[in-house]
C-alpha cells in the first residue's frame, strides 16, 4: 500500500474512487462527476492536504481536505474519507488519519473538522479513538416537493448577492461547513437566492440549489417572525428547483423553533448528523 497526498491525482480518478467508497453508504452519494466537481469546489478541496491510498496504482481509500478560515482559526475539513467495500479493516483509515494530522500539522492548521452520520457506529468510534470530539448534533429534513403546499403572503424577489453582515444577523446558529457563507460564495453559480421585504425592509432571505432542491439557508429577521415570512421565502424557493424533493440539512438539533418550522409543513426529518472538532496542537 502507498499513501501520497493527491494534488498530482487527476480529479476524474479521485471522482472513481469517492463512487466506489460510498457504493453502499446510508445516503446515496452516486454522484455525476461535473457535480462532484461542483461539490469538491464548494467545500474547498485541498488536494495537497488530501491523502490517498493507493493499491497496484489504484486509489482504494482516500481523505479529502478542505481548508479554510473558520472563526479566525485555519480549519481544515474531511470533505469525505472512504475506502472501497472490499479494502475494508484493514487498518488504512487509520493510516490515513496519522498522515492527514501529520499534514495539517506541518501547515500550522489549528483544528481539523468534520461530520459523521449519528448511527455510523464504527466511523463515530474511530473518530473517537482519533480525538475528535462533538461539538455539535445536526438533523437533516425533506419532502417530496409535490407534498409541499404552500400559501405565500408576501411579495419575494430574486437577488445576485446577500448583504452577508445584514443576513448574518438574521442566524440563530453557524451553518455547517457545506452550508458557510465560504461554501456558498465559492459556487455563486450553483444556487438562486431570494428575498422578502416586509415595509421594504429586508426581512428574510433564502437559498436553494436549483438542481438539488437543497436549501443551505433560510433566515428572517427575528422582528419579523411567525408573519409567513419563512413560507413565502419556501414557496418561491421551491418554485425555482426541478428536483422531486426539497432538503434541509444540518439544522442544529437544539434549533426547536426551527424544526418545528419545517416539521409543521411536512417535513420529515431522515438522518442526523454530528460535527466533530480535534484540536491541532
Amino acid at each position: 500500500m502507498i499513501y501520497k497526498t493527491l494534488e498530482q491525482t487527476d480529479l476524474h480518478l479521485l471522482h472513481s474512487a469517492f463512487v466506489a467508497a460510498f457504493s453502499d453508504y446510508q445516503v446515496t452519494m452516486d454522484i455525476a462527476f461535473k457535480d462532484f466537481q461542483q461539490m469538491m469546489r464548494r467545500r474547498g478541496l485541498a488536494s495537497e492536504l488530501s491523502v490517498g491510498a493507493f493499491h497496484d496504482e489504484k486509489l482504494i481509500g482516500f481523505s479529502f481536505t478542505g481548508l479554510r478560515l473558520q472563526n479566525g482559526l485555519l480549519t481544515a475539513y474531511d470533505i469525505a474519507t472512504g475506502i472501497a467495500p472490499e479494502y475494508r479493516k484493514q487498518g488504512i483509515t487509520s493510516e490515513i488519519f496519522m498522515r492527514e494530522s501529520a499534514l495539517l500539522k506541518d501547515k500550522h492548521v489549528r483544528q481539523y473538522m468534520l461530520e459523521v452520520i449519528k448511527e455510523n457506529l464504527p466511523a463515530l468510534r474511530l473518530y473517537q479513538k482519533q480525538s475528535f470530539q462533538i461539538q455539535r448534533e445536526f438533523s437533516c429534513f425533506q419532502i417530496d416537493k409535490s407534498r409541499l403546499i404552500l400559501c405565500s403572503k408576501y411579495n419575494t424577489e430574486k437577488t445576485n448577492a446577500i448583504h452577508w453582515e445584514q443576513g448574518k444577523a438574521f442566524w440563530d446558529f453557524e451553518p455547517s461547513w457545506q452550508n458557510s457563507v465560504a461554501s456558498i460564495s465559492a459556487t455563486p453559480e450553483a444556487f438562486i437566492t431570494v428575498i422578502a421585504r416586509f415595509n421594504d425592509e429586508i426581512a428574510g432571505y433564502g437559498i436553494i440549489e436549483p438542481k438539488t432542491g437543497d436549501i443551505p439557508q433560510l433566515a428572517v429577521n427575528p422582528k419579523f417572525r411567525r408573519l409567513g415570512i419563512g413560507t413565502s421565502l419556501l414557496a418561491e424557493l421551491t418554485m425555482n428547483t426541478e428536483a422531486e424533493k426539497i432538503r434541509v440539512l444540518n439544522i442544529e438539533a437544539s434549533q426547536n423553533t426551527v424544526v418545528k418550522f419545517l416539521t409543521t409543513l411536512g417535513f420529515e426529518h431522515f438522518v442526523s448528523q454530528y460535527e466533530m472538532i480535534l484540536p491541532i496542537r
